[in-house]
């Protein structure tokens, strides 16, 4: 057996349990979300936003904690009136920031 052959069989023989540097993990480029502040429009932004978790991968928990730090001004006020047990729930975060909307006066929201 040649050293080269030995050196070979050595690596395929050796377990693969070296840690893992994130220098050297692959790691696909991650799309930043806007900020809504309440001025623009939910449907808008809620379509970019959907497609900026889509293409990021988020799980709904992610979600969450990525659209409560999204927002700015009338619409982070919305944080307020939602429970805190509930502030990881992006369902309630998302009715909450619907129902603010509708309550506007129509000027408003344009």
């Amino acid at each position: 057996m040649s050293d080269l052959e030995r050196r070979l069989s050595d690596l395929e023989t050796r377990p693969n349990n070296f840690p893992t540097n994130p220098e050297f993990m692959y790691s696909r480029s991650t799309v930043k979300p806007l900020t809504f502040d309440g001025l623009t429009s939910w449907t808008v932004f809620k379509t970019q936003f959907d497609v900026v978790s889509s293409t990021n991968g988020w799980t709904d928990s992610v979600k969450a904690s990525q659209l409560v730090a999204s927002l700015r001004g009338s619409a982070a006020e919305v944080l307020q009136g939602i429970p805190a047990d509930k502030l990881a729930d992006l369902t309630t975060i998302e009715k909450a920031l619907e129902i603010q909307i509708w309550r506007q006066p129509p000027d408003a929201i344009l």
